[in-house]
């Protein structure tokens, strides 16, 4: 069973904004949606489907609040990571009460936000995983973490995505198109040579020497597998 990608839903009325989040969070590998009010936003929310929203409060149509409710009211307990220019006490508190998960204050500094936002995916992943150990790489697909020789190694979403299918694989050659459809599902419209972006990375943040790889092999005319065969 190939693994699903991480759905982040973004709902920011300010387009700047809105627009920067969307391309930090592809970068890492998630797949985005956006809604730039609140009645749109609160369409997507309740449509489910999402591993976690990133909520404005102040929007036109909904505020972030009423969306934030209308959540929980339906028994939906998606992480939600409220992203507001309030700072009062008052209204982290409210928030906070109405089932919001953590709360970041704008401005604020991209990188704390994509850390927050992997701390919050890494609390909602049932902790039933299993672990996957090949040579010196050890993976939890629980808490979604990827240690190498005892030393945790920090992979984007799509990054870590890949090299699960790969060691799941047990050595099996997987085509460029198999780990693309698996990633992104079949018809996605990406090359598949982005894949090689992705083994590139995965080389440089697990092989001794990326340029003479061990741990992940190319098959020529193939495409590639972890290990020996």
């Amino acid at each position: 069973m190939s693994p699903s990608p991480v759905r982040i839903l973004v709902v920011e009325d300010d387009p700047s904004i809105l627009q920067g989040l969307e391309l930090a969070l592809g970068k890492e590998g998630y797949e985005v949606g956006t809604a730039a009010d609140g009645r749109e936003g609160m369409r997507l929310a309740l449509a489910g489907g999402w591993n976690l929203i990133v909520l404005d409060i102040m929007l036109p149509g909904r505020n972030g609040y009423e969306i934030l409710s209308a959540l929980r009211s339906a028994g939906d307990e998606t992480p939600v990571l409220v992203l507001t220019a309030r700072s009062a006490e008052l209204d982290t508190i409210r928030g906070l009460d109405l089932g919001a998960d953590d709360w970041v204050t704008k401005p604020f500094t991209l990188g704390e936000l994509l850390a927050r936002v992997r701390a919050l995916l890494r609390r909602a992943t049932p902790n039933g995983g299993s672990i996957l150990e090949t040579g010196p790489l050890r993976i939890d697909t629980g808490s979604c973490t990827v240690t190498r020789s005892g030393f945790p190694v920090d992979l984007t979403a799509s990054e870590y995505q890949v090299l699960l299918l790969l060691v799941r694989a047990a050595g099996r050659v997987l085509s460029r198109t198999q780990i693309l459809e698996a990633i992104h599902g079949p018809g996605h419209h990406g090359s598949p040579r982005t894949v090689d972006n992705f083994i590139a990375q995965l080389r440089t943040k697990l092989e001794d020497d990326p340029s003479r790889p061990r741990l992940i092999r190319t098959v020529r005319g193939f495409g590639y597998r972890v290990g020996e065969p």
